[in-house]
Protein backbone atom coordinates (compact mmCIF):
# COMPACT_ATOMS: atom_id res chain seq x y z
CA UNK A 1 0.00 0.00 0.00
CA UNK A 2 2.76 2.39 0.89
CA UNK A 3 4.54 1.47 -2.30
CA UNK A 4 1.50 2.33 -4.40
CA UNK A 5 1.18 5.71 -2.65
CA UNK A 6 4.81 6.53 -3.32
CA UNK A 7 4.46 5.61 -6.98
CA UNK A 8 1.29 7.67 -7.23
CA UNK A 9 2.96 10.71 -5.65
CA UNK A 10 5.92 10.38 -7.99
CA UNK A 11 3.64 10.18 -11.02
CA UNK A 12 1.70 13.25 -9.88
CA UNK A 13 4.92 15.23 -9.39
CA UNK A 14 6.18 14.19 -12.83
CA UNK A 15 2.87 15.21 -14.37
CA UNK A 16 2.93 18.59 -12.62
CA UNK A 17 6.52 19.15 -13.73
CA UNK A 18 5.59 18.34 -17.31
CA UNK A 19 2.63 20.71 -17.19
CA UNK A 20 4.82 23.49 -15.77
CA UNK A 21 7.58 22.86 -18.30
CA UNK A 22 5.35 22.86 -21.36
CA UNK A 23 2.68 25.37 -20.35
CA UNK A 24 3.80 27.67 -17.54
CA UNK A 25 7.58 27.87 -17.87
CA UNK A 26 8.77 31.27 -19.09
CA UNK A 27 10.75 30.70 -22.21
CA UNK A 28 14.04 32.53 -22.60
CA UNK A 29 13.93 34.73 -25.64
CA UNK A 30 17.02 34.77 -27.84
CA UNK A 31 19.14 37.95 -27.72
CA UNK A 32 20.25 39.60 -30.96
CA UNK A 33 22.93 42.27 -31.11
CA UNK A 34 23.05 45.03 -33.72
CA UNK A 35 26.37 46.01 -35.22
CA UNK A 36 27.64 48.61 -37.63
CA UNK A 37 30.99 49.11 -39.28
CA UNK A 38 32.77 52.47 -38.85
CA UNK A 39 32.45 54.66 -41.92
CA UNK A 40 33.99 57.85 -43.24
CA UNK A 41 31.93 61.01 -43.49
CA UNK A 42 31.43 64.60 -42.41
CA UNK A 43 30.75 65.54 -38.79
CA UNK A 44 30.27 68.86 -37.07
CA UNK A 45 29.29 70.33 -33.73
CA UNK A 46 27.02 73.33 -33.73
CA UNK A 47 25.28 75.96 -31.63
CA UNK A 48 21.72 77.01 -32.33
CA UNK A 49 20.23 80.43 -31.73
CA UNK A 50 17.55 82.77 -33.03
CA UNK A 51 17.93 86.27 -34.37
CA UNK A 52 16.58 88.95 -36.66
CA UNK A 53 17.65 89.84 -40.19
CA UNK A 54 18.80 93.46 -40.49
CA UNK A 55 20.51 95.60 -43.15
CA UNK A 56 24.23 96.05 -42.64
CA UNK A 57 24.01 99.86 -42.51
CA UNK A 58 20.97 102.08 -42.04
CA UNK A 59 20.75 105.87 -41.84
CA UNK A 60 17.97 107.83 -40.15
CA UNK A 61 17.32 111.00 -42.16
CA UNK A 62 15.90 113.91 -40.15
CA UNK A 63 15.52 117.66 -40.27
CA UNK A 64 17.43 120.38 -38.45
CA UNK A 65 14.70 123.03 -38.77
CA UNK A 66 11.04 123.11 -37.86
CA UNK A 67 8.26 123.64 -40.34
CA UNK A 68 5.40 122.18 -42.32
CA UNK A 69 6.21 119.39 -44.76
CA UNK A 70 5.21 120.70 -48.18
CA UNK A 71 6.56 118.09 -50.64
CA UNK A 72 7.66 114.42 -50.39
CA UNK A 73 9.60 112.94 -53.30
CA UNK A 74 10.37 109.44 -51.92
CA UNK A 75 8.21 106.67 -50.50
CA UNK A 76 8.59 103.17 -49.04
CA UNK A 77 10.97 100.91 -51.03
CA UNK A 78 12.13 103.82 -53.21
CA UNK A 79 15.67 103.49 -54.49
CA UNK A 80 17.50 106.76 -53.90
CA UNK A 81 20.92 108.14 -54.78
CA UNK A 82 23.26 110.21 -52.69
CA UNK A 83 22.24 113.88 -52.92
CA UNK A 84 18.73 113.11 -54.21
CA UNK A 85 15.97 115.42 -52.93
CA UNK A 86 13.66 113.47 -50.60
CA UNK A 87 11.37 116.11 -49.12
CA UNK A 88 10.88 119.85 -48.79
CA UNK A 89 9.56 122.04 -45.98
CA UNK A 90 7.56 125.22 -46.37
CA UNK A 91 10.09 128.03 -47.01
CA UNK A 92 7.89 131.10 -46.45
CA UNK A 93 8.94 131.93 -42.90
CA UNK A 94 12.60 131.06 -43.39
CA UNK A 95 12.73 133.01 -46.67
CA UNK A 96 11.33 136.03 -44.81
CA UNK A 97 14.06 135.58 -42.19
CA UNK A 98 16.69 135.63 -44.94
CA UNK A 99 15.23 138.81 -46.43
CA UNK A 100 15.16 140.49 -43.00
CA UNK A 101 18.80 139.64 -42.40
CA UNK A 102 19.75 140.95 -45.83
CA UNK A 103 18.12 144.26 -44.91
CA UNK A 104 20.05 144.34 -41.66
CA UNK A 105 23.29 143.76 -43.57
CA UNK A 106 22.48 146.65 -45.91
CA UNK A 107 21.64 148.92 -42.95
CA UNK A 108 24.86 147.96 -41.17
CA UNK A 109 26.89 148.63 -44.30
CA UNK A 110 25.36 152.12 -44.69
CA UNK A 111 26.14 152.84 -41.03
CA UNK A 112 29.70 151.74 -41.66
CA UNK A 113 30.05 154.14 -44.63
CA UNK A 114 28.62 157.02 -42.61
CA UNK A 115 30.80 156.35 -39.55
CA UNK A 116 33.86 155.99 -41.75
CA UNK A 117 33.25 159.45 -43.26
CA UNK A 118 32.64 160.93 -39.82
CA UNK A 119 35.83 159.43 -38.48
CA UNK A 120 37.91 160.84 -41.35
CA UNK A 121 36.53 164.36 -40.76
CA UNK A 122 37.15 164.14 -37.01
CA UNK A 123 40.66 162.89 -37.71
CA UNK A 124 41.50 165.96 -39.84
CA UNK A 125 40.05 168.33 -37.25
CA UNK A 126 42.01 166.63 -34.50
CA UNK A 127 45.26 167.00 -36.43
CA UNK A 128 44.80 170.82 -36.67
CA UNK A 129 43.71 170.99 -33.01
CA UNK A 130 40.11 171.98 -33.67
CA UNK A 131 38.62 169.16 -31.52
CA UNK A 132 39.64 167.43 -28.36
CA UNK A 133 41.12 163.96 -27.96
CA UNK A 134 37.82 162.71 -26.52
CA UNK A 135 35.85 163.69 -29.63
CA UNK A 136 38.43 161.89 -31.81
CA UNK A 137 38.28 158.68 -29.73
CA UNK A 138 34.48 158.71 -29.80
CA UNK A 139 34.47 158.94 -33.62
CA UNK A 140 37.00 156.08 -33.81
CA UNK A 141 34.82 153.97 -31.52
CA UNK A 142 31.67 154.56 -33.57
CA UNK A 143 33.51 153.63 -36.77
CA UNK A 144 34.81 150.33 -35.39
CA UNK A 145 31.38 149.52 -33.92
CA UNK A 146 29.86 149.99 -37.36
CA UNK A 147 32.40 147.55 -38.84
CA UNK A 148 31.50 144.96 -36.15
CA UNK A 149 27.80 145.45 -36.83
CA UNK A 150 28.34 144.60 -40.48
CA UNK A 151 30.12 141.35 -39.57
CA UNK A 152 27.34 140.41 -37.11
CA UNK A 153 24.64 141.09 -39.70
CA UNK A 154 26.48 138.99 -42.28
CA UNK A 155 26.76 136.10 -39.79
CA UNK A 156 23.01 136.27 -39.09
CA UNK A 157 22.39 136.24 -42.83
CA UNK A 158 24.54 133.14 -43.31
CA UNK A 159 22.61 131.39 -40.51
CA UNK A 160 19.27 132.28 -42.08
CA UNK A 161 20.44 131.10 -45.50
CA UNK A 162 21.65 127.83 -44.01
CA UNK A 163 18.32 127.26 -42.29
CA UNK A 164 16.61 127.93 -45.60
CA UNK A 165 18.86 125.33 -47.22
CA UNK A 166 17.86 122.79 -44.54
CA UNK A 167 14.25 122.96 -45.71
CA UNK A 168 15.36 120.75 -48.60
CA UNK A 169 16.12 117.24 -47.29
CA UNK A 170 18.58 115.19 -49.35
CA UNK A 171 19.63 111.54 -49.17
CA UNK A 172 23.07 111.14 -47.56
CA UNK A 173 23.75 107.71 -49.16
CA UNK A 174 22.74 105.43 -52.01
CA UNK A 175 20.14 102.94 -50.82
CA UNK A 176 16.52 101.98 -50.37
CA UNK A 177 13.92 103.73 -48.22
CA UNK A 178 12.81 101.31 -45.51
CA UNK A 179 10.53 103.65 -43.59
CA UNK A 180 8.77 106.96 -44.06
CA UNK A 181 7.53 108.51 -40.81
CA UNK A 182 5.84 111.70 -42.09
CA UNK A 183 3.22 112.85 -44.57
CA UNK A 184 2.58 116.01 -46.56
CA UNK A 185 1.17 118.79 -44.37
CA UNK A 186 2.61 117.38 -41.17
CA UNK A 187 4.44 119.77 -38.87
CA UNK A 188 7.90 118.66 -37.74
CA UNK A 189 9.50 120.31 -34.72
CA UNK A 190 13.29 120.19 -34.43
CA UNK A 191 14.34 120.66 -30.82
CA UNK A 192 16.81 118.61 -28.77
CA UNK A 193 15.91 115.41 -30.65
CA UNK A 194 16.00 115.56 -34.41
CA UNK A 195 12.75 114.13 -35.84
CA UNK A 196 13.29 111.14 -38.14
CA UNK A 197 11.64 111.47 -41.53
CA UNK A 198 13.12 108.52 -43.45
CA UNK A 199 15.15 105.38 -42.70
CA UNK A 200 17.42 104.37 -45.58
CA UNK A 201 19.27 101.06 -45.92
CA UNK A 202 22.61 101.41 -47.63
CA UNK A 203 22.77 98.06 -49.47
CA UNK A 204 20.14 95.36 -48.98
CA UNK A 205 22.08 92.86 -51.12
CA UNK A 206 24.22 92.36 -48.03
CA UNK A 207 22.35 91.60 -44.83
CA UNK A 208 23.29 90.62 -41.30
CA UNK A 209 21.63 88.51 -38.64
CA UNK A 210 21.75 89.68 -35.04
CA UNK A 211 21.61 86.36 -33.20
CA UNK A 212 21.28 85.98 -29.42
CA UNK A 213 23.66 83.21 -28.32
CA UNK A 214 23.32 81.74 -24.84
CA UNK A 215 26.20 82.25 -22.42
CA UNK A 216 26.65 78.46 -22.16
CA UNK A 217 27.41 78.29 -25.91
CA UNK A 218 29.24 81.56 -26.56
CA UNK A 219 32.60 80.11 -25.49
CA UNK A 220 32.73 77.92 -28.61
CA UNK A 221 31.78 80.68 -31.06
CA UNK A 222 34.61 82.35 -32.99
CA UNK A 223 34.93 84.88 -35.80
CA UNK A 224 34.63 83.59 -39.39
CA UNK A 225 32.88 80.34 -38.40
CA UNK A 226 30.43 78.94 -40.94
CA UNK A 227 26.76 79.62 -40.32
CA UNK A 228 23.54 78.37 -41.89
CA UNK A 229 20.10 79.74 -41.11
CA UNK A 230 16.49 79.54 -42.23
CA UNK A 231 13.59 81.98 -42.15
CA UNK A 232 9.90 81.22 -41.84
CA UNK A 233 9.14 82.72 -45.24
CA UNK A 234 11.35 80.17 -47.06
CA UNK A 235 11.38 76.98 -44.99
CA UNK A 236 12.88 74.91 -47.82
CA UNK A 237 15.76 77.34 -48.42
CA UNK A 238 18.93 77.39 -46.33
CA UNK A 239 20.97 80.58 -46.29
CA UNK A 240 24.71 80.71 -45.67
CA UNK A 241 26.78 83.20 -43.72
CA UNK A 242 29.67 83.54 -41.33
CA UNK A 243 30.30 84.99 -37.90
CA UNK A 244 31.47 88.57 -38.23
CA UNK A 245 31.45 89.92 -34.68
CA UNK A 246 30.70 88.86 -31.10
CA UNK A 247 29.61 91.85 -29.07
CA UNK A 248 30.83 91.97 -25.49
CA UNK A 249 27.79 93.68 -24.05
CA UNK A 250 25.46 91.05 -22.52
CA UNK A 251 21.70 91.04 -22.68
CA UNK A 252 19.82 89.78 -19.60
CA UNK A 253 16.19 88.70 -19.83
CA UNK A 254 14.47 86.60 -17.13
CA UNK A 255 17.90 85.76 -15.64
CA UNK A 256 19.05 84.38 -19.02
CA UNK A 257 22.27 85.95 -20.31
CA UNK A 258 22.82 86.11 -24.06
CA UNK A 259 25.39 87.78 -26.29
CA UNK A 260 24.62 89.42 -29.61
CA UNK A 261 26.49 87.72 -32.44
CA UNK A 262 26.59 89.45 -35.83
CA UNK A 263 26.38 87.11 -38.83
CA UNK A 264 26.98 88.44 -42.34
CA UNK A 265 25.06 86.98 -45.28
CA UNK A 266 24.63 87.70 -48.97
CA UNK A 267 21.19 88.62 -50.28
CA UNK A 268 21.76 88.66 -54.02
CA UNK A 269 18.40 87.00 -54.72
CA UNK A 270 16.67 89.61 -52.49
CA UNK A 271 14.76 86.95 -50.54
CA UNK A 272 15.86 88.20 -47.12
CA UNK A 273 13.90 91.17 -45.83
CA UNK A 274 14.62 93.33 -42.79
CA UNK A 275 13.00 92.09 -39.61
CA UNK A 276 12.67 88.41 -40.58
CA UNK A 277 13.18 85.91 -37.76
CA UNK A 278 16.10 83.58 -38.44
CA UNK A 279 16.85 80.19 -36.88
CA UNK A 280 20.64 80.10 -36.82
CA UNK A 281 23.08 77.18 -36.68
CA UNK A 282 26.71 78.11 -35.97
CA UNK A 283 29.18 75.34 -36.77
CA UNK A 284 31.78 75.53 -34.01
CA UNK A 285 33.87 72.60 -35.30
CA UNK A 286 33.85 70.52 -38.48
CA UNK A 287 35.70 67.49 -39.83
CA UNK A 288 35.71 66.09 -43.35
CA UNK A 289 36.49 62.42 -44.08
CA UNK A 290 36.34 61.48 -40.41
CA UNK A 291 35.95 57.88 -39.19
CA UNK A 292 32.51 57.78 -37.57
CA UNK A 293 30.51 55.44 -35.36
CA UNK A 294 27.01 55.85 -33.86
CA UNK A 295 27.10 57.65 -30.53
CA UNK A 296 24.97 54.94 -28.92
CA UNK A 297 27.89 52.51 -29.38
CA UNK A 298 29.75 54.44 -26.65
CA UNK A 299 26.94 53.74 -24.18
CA UNK A 300 26.50 50.01 -24.91
CA UNK A 301 27.23 47.61 -22.04
CA UNK A 302 26.62 43.84 -22.32
CA UNK A 303 24.46 42.14 -19.70
CA UNK A 304 24.36 38.62 -18.33
CA UNK A 305 22.15 37.36 -21.17
CA UNK A 306 24.97 37.89 -23.68
CA UNK A 307 27.46 35.97 -21.54
CA UNK A 308 25.50 32.76 -22.22
CA UNK A 309 25.84 33.16 -25.97
CA UNK A 310 29.14 35.03 -26.38
CA UNK A 311 32.52 35.13 -24.74
CA UNK A 312 33.03 38.55 -23.19
CA UNK A 313 36.53 40.08 -22.95
CA UNK A 314 36.63 43.34 -21.01
CA UNK A 315 39.66 45.58 -20.64
CA UNK A 316 38.11 48.38 -18.59
CA UNK A 317 38.72 48.20 -14.82
CA UNK A 318 35.59 47.39 -12.81
CA UNK A 319 33.85 50.04 -10.80
CA UNK A 320 35.24 48.69 -7.51
CA UNK A 321 38.78 48.93 -8.85
CA UNK A 322 38.23 52.52 -10.02
CA UNK A 323 36.89 53.39 -6.58
CA UNK A 324 40.04 51.98 -4.95
CA UNK A 325 42.18 54.19 -7.18
CA UNK A 326 40.32 57.29 -6.06
CA UNK A 327 42.33 59.47 -3.67
CA UNK A 328 40.42 61.30 -0.92
CA UNK A 329 40.84 65.05 -0.88
CA UNK A 330 39.79 66.80 2.31
CA UNK A 331 38.86 70.40 2.68
CA UNK A 332 36.00 72.33 4.23
CA UNK A 333 33.05 70.45 5.64
CA UNK A 334 32.95 67.69 3.02
CA UNK A 335 35.33 65.01 1.76
CA UNK A 336 35.61 64.65 -1.99
CA UNK A 337 37.53 62.26 -4.19
CA UNK A 338 39.90 62.90 -7.00
CA UNK A 339 40.71 60.21 -9.51
CA UNK A 340 44.30 59.38 -10.39
CA UNK A 341 45.10 59.80 -14.06
CA UNK A 342 48.03 58.70 -16.13
CA UNK A 343 47.37 61.08 -18.99
CA UNK A 344 47.94 64.75 -18.43
CA UNK A 345 44.85 66.85 -18.75
CA UNK A 346 42.54 63.81 -19.00
CA UNK A 347 40.58 62.07 -16.26
CA UNK A 348 39.55 58.47 -16.04
CA UNK A 349 35.88 59.30 -16.49
CA UNK A 350 36.57 60.69 -19.98
CA UNK A 351 37.92 57.33 -21.25
CA UNK A 352 35.69 55.83 -23.95
CA UNK A 353 35.16 52.14 -24.69
CA UNK A 354 33.25 50.30 -27.39
CA UNK A 355 32.43 46.62 -27.87
CA UNK A 356 33.40 44.82 -31.08
CA UNK A 357 32.06 41.46 -32.28
CA UNK A 358 34.56 38.91 -33.55
CA UNK A 359 32.68 35.71 -34.24
CA UNK A 360 31.33 34.40 -30.91
CA UNK A 361 33.55 36.79 -28.94
CA UNK A 362 32.66 40.30 -27.79
CA UNK A 363 35.82 42.33 -27.25
CA UNK A 364 35.93 45.66 -25.46
CA UNK A 365 38.26 48.22 -27.04
CA UNK A 366 39.50 51.60 -25.85
CA UNK A 367 38.95 54.38 -28.36
CA UNK A 368 39.83 58.06 -28.57
CA UNK A 369 36.84 60.19 -29.49
CA UNK A 370 36.97 63.58 -31.19
CA UNK A 371 33.80 65.41 -32.20
CA UNK A 372 30.47 64.08 -30.99
CA UNK A 373 27.16 65.50 -32.20
CA UNK A 374 25.11 63.07 -30.03
CA UNK A 375 24.22 61.09 -33.14
CA UNK A 376 27.64 60.18 -34.47
CA UNK A 377 31.08 60.30 -32.91
CA UNK A 378 34.47 60.78 -34.54
CA UNK A 379 37.00 58.04 -33.81
CA UNK A 380 40.56 59.34 -33.64
CA UNK A 381 42.22 56.03 -32.75
CA UNK A 382 41.39 52.54 -31.54
CA UNK A 383 39.19 51.25 -34.41
CA UNK A 384 39.52 50.25 -38.03
CA UNK A 385 36.82 50.48 -40.73
CA UNK A 386 36.46 46.68 -41.05
CA UNK A 387 35.42 46.02 -37.44
CA UNK A 388 31.85 45.31 -36.34
CA UNK A 389 30.98 47.79 -33.59
CA UNK A 390 28.07 46.81 -31.37
CA UNK A 391 25.43 49.52 -31.16
CA UNK A 392 22.73 47.74 -29.13
CA UNK A 393 20.89 44.52 -28.31
CA UNK A 394 17.30 43.32 -28.21
CA UNK A 395 15.32 40.21 -27.30
CA UNK A 396 13.46 38.47 -30.12
CA UNK A 397 10.03 37.34 -28.93
CA UNK A 398 7.61 34.99 -30.68
CA UNK A 399 5.41 37.90 -31.62
CA UNK A 400 8.33 39.69 -33.22
CA UNK A 401 9.37 36.52 -35.00
CA UNK A 402 5.86 35.95 -36.27
CA UNK A 403 5.84 39.63 -36.85
CA UNK A 404 5.26 41.69 -39.79
CA UNK A 405 4.37 38.97 -42.26
CA UNK A 406 1.20 37.35 -40.90
CA UNK A 407 -0.20 39.95 -38.51
CA UNK A 408 -3.00 42.07 -39.91
CA UNK A 409 -3.29 45.76 -39.28
CA UNK A 410 -5.89 46.58 -36.59
CA UNK A 411 -6.99 49.56 -38.70
CA UNK A 412 -7.95 47.45 -41.73
CA UNK A 413 -11.58 46.21 -42.02
CA UNK A 414 -11.88 42.53 -41.16
CA UNK A 415 -14.11 39.95 -42.81
CA UNK A 416 -16.89 38.58 -40.65
CA UNK A 417 -16.78 34.92 -39.69
CA UNK A 418 -19.65 32.72 -40.82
Amino acid sequence: MNRKKIITIILVLVALSAVWYFFFRKKENPVVITTQKPFYGHISTSVTATGAVQPVDTVAVGTQVSGILKYIYADFNSEVKKGQLLAELDKVLLQAEVDRNRGQVANAQSQQVYQEAQFKRQEQLYKVGAISRADYDNANFLYKAAIASVESARASLRTAERNLFFTEIYSPIDGVVLNRSVSVGQTVAASFNTPTLFVIAKDITKMQVQASVDEADIGNVRDSQRVSFTVDAYLNDEFAGKVQEIRLRPSVSANVVTYTTIISANNDDMKLKPGMTATVTIYTAERDHALLIPSKALMFKPDSALSKKFKLISIAPPAAERHKRAVPVTGGDRDTTRRLTHDKGKNAEATNYVWVQRGDTLLQKKVEIGLNDNTRAEVLSGLSPDEDVITGMQEVTDKKAAGSGGQASPFMPQRRRR
